[in-house]
């Protein structure tokens, strides 16, 4: 059975959602739950989900990392081999083999540093990378970094490149996939002189490499896997999380304000309009993969309710069992040969 830790004091409102979310998880994907935190908060919750007969357990941790852990602050309780917070406990366990992956919803900085100290990095790799999958109109598409790395250097997309083209493969069952550089001009001269170092590495380095692409080709579905810094994949992806919402807003707004018709419109169309929310809800994916760190590590928002958890408890499963990570290691090492 596939072994999850899950950080239960990670969300904003936790443990509550934690929990409920693992609960769910463990009914209905079978896997074992091991929860870090403080118990005496996580047991009584978990006791009224009548979870008894459930793989699903505490380990007591009785520290948690929160917003306000910045700087040497954060490294201390980050790195410490003795600390007892409620990352490192989780991230320990995956380290010693006794989970398969860990989920946090929890302050994502913390959750970084703190995966990068207990796990380390991959050899081969400089920076581990955030790689949350965007909706396109054919399906979605994977794009490394959005916020881990403001600043990178070529060969840093390139192995975001290969990092996210395997996962893409492995866990999200793209075959081949298209991986592209994101860049404000299709034409291979264009953009930054990041952006003009990284293509001929891509060019070259034996991935389904097709060039750079702009906003409208990702979410166009021309590509499978899209590399960037993480400044720029964070802009991107906070406007695309406003601009959806926005949409969202205005169409309801239009409904309410258009009279009777309107309405009744609203009533027909209530179904699609549902679909199309779901697409867009972050918390249908639940959270993203850090990858890069010598283990499975995934981060959600910080808002994530119980279904979000659920998800995130999912989509680690899916790595988990689809073995990325050995397939990950395999396809950095033989980069290093070239």
């Amino acid at each position: 059975m596939t072994r999850i830790v899950l950080d239960a004091m990670g969300s904003d409102n936790y443990p509550a959602p934690d929990v409920e979310g693992a609960v769910m998880a463990a009914r209905e994907y079978g896997v074992e739950l091991i929860l870090t935190g403080d118990a005496s908060k996580i047991q009584p919750i978990l006791d009224s989900h009548n979870a008894a007969s459930l793989p699903v357990r505490v380990v007591h941790a009785p520290d948690m990392l929160t917003m306000h852990d910045k700087g040497d602050e954060l490294v201390m309780k980050a790195r410490h081999k003795d600390a007892q917070n409620s990352m490192a406990v989780g991230l320990d366990m995956v380290k010693r083999g006794e989970a398969d992956a860990f989920v946090t919803a929890g302050n994502t900085g913390a959750a970084m540093v703190t995966a990068l100290f207990r796990l380390g990095r991959m050899r081969g790799v400089d920076r581990p990378a955030l790689a949350p999958p965007f909706p396109t109109a054919t399906g979605y598409c994977i794009i490394l970094d959005i916020g881990a790395n403001p600043d990178c250097k070529p060969e840093n997309l390139l192995q975001f490149g290969i990092l996210g083209s395997v996962y893409a493969e492995r866990v999200r069952g793209v075959k081949n996939p298209r991986v592209g550089l994101i860049s404000n001009g299709e034409e291979a001269g264009k953009g930054s002189e990041l952006v003009k170092g990284a293509y001929p590495l891509l060019a070259k380095s034996g991935l389904n490499f097709i060039g750079n692409v702009e906003g409208k080709e990702i979410f166009g579905g021309h590509a499978d896997v899209a590399v960037t810094d993480g400044f720029t994949g964070n802009v991107l992806l906070k406007s695309t999380e406003a601009v959806a919402k926005l949409i969202i807003e205005k169409i309801r707004e239009a409904i309410k304000g258009g009279g009777p018709p309107a309405m009744l419109g609203g009533l027909l169309v209530k179904p699609a309009l549902g679909k199309i929310k779901k697409l867009l809800d972050p918390s249908e994916e639940g959270a993203a993969p850090l990858l890069g760190v010598n283990g499975l590590v995934f981060i959600g928002h910080g808002r994530s309710d119980a279904l979000a958890i659920k998800n995130a408890i999912r989509v680690a499963k899916e790595a988990a069992e689809s073995k990325v990570l050995d397939a990950m290691k395999s396809a950095i090492e033989e980069s290093l040969k070239k």
